[in-house]
């Protein structure tokens, strides 16, 4: 999140940035608490449910990811993002 900026403007915002997708109806769902040793990292994952306004997604960081897929319940990829790992889990809040 950039300074001061509210949770729904910046999920619109990196969505756009990561996907080239706008979406409407932004509503939070969860908070995960993500400690990951191996990376030396600790994060706060605030995730948000949307609707698709417009756009076709794409990747728009290929220095970040490398192709953009869509999938169903049960039928993940796999290694899973560890917060996403967590949610799916129930490791949440609230």
């Amino acid at each position: 999140m950039e300074f001061g900026e509210e949770i729904e403007h910046c999920a619109k915002r990196e969505v756009m940035e990561e996907t080239g997708l706008s979406v409407k109806n932004l509503k939070v769902l969860a908070i995960t608490n993500d400690i990951m040793p191996a990376e030396n990292k600790h994060y706060i994952t605030i995730f948000v449910e949307s609707e698709s306004e417009s756009g076709k997604a794409k990747v728009m960081e290929p220095h970040k990811t490398t192709e953009i897929t869509w999938a169903t319940p049960g039928q993940w990829p796999a290694p899973l993002f560890s917060p996403l790992k967590n949610f799916l889990e129930g490791k949440k809040y609230p």
